[in-house]
């Protein structure tokens, strides 16, 4: 989310479809995983590809197509102009985030 502006800036739409990416993302390392514990791809009585592998290169295509409709590209999250901040309360100003909280989202105890 980090790399698409931060929560605020996404839609509701585009979160479910994060969602959605992440559990595609999850199943294909789950399958990735399976697939190369495997001693063959190939079914010998067929003779030809295990349909997991089939299955797999399905599911690949998805998550690649949920990774281009919310772009490639990394977006810088909004910022306040220098004037908004002088014109805004000091109570409410914007203070400065630990690298832990700006990368997780989340206050890290200390």
């Amino acid at each position: 989310m980090a790399d698409l502006g931060g929560r605020e800036a996404l839609s509701t739409q585009q979160v479910s479809l994060i969602e959605l990416a992440v559990r595609t993302r999850l199943m294909l390392d789950s399958i990735d995983s399976w697939i190369l514990s495997q001693p063959s791809l190939v079914d010998k009585r067929r003779r030809a590809l295990l349909p997991v592998v089939r299955e797999r290169a399905s599911l690949a295509t998805a998550f690649r197509e949920l990774l281009r409709d919310l772009g490639l590209e990394r977006r810088a999250k909004p910022v306040m102009t220098l004037a908004e901040i002088l014109a805004s309360d000091p109570k409410e100003a914007p203070r400065e985030e630990s690298p832990e909280v700006a990368a997780t989202g989340e206050e890290v105890a200390k």
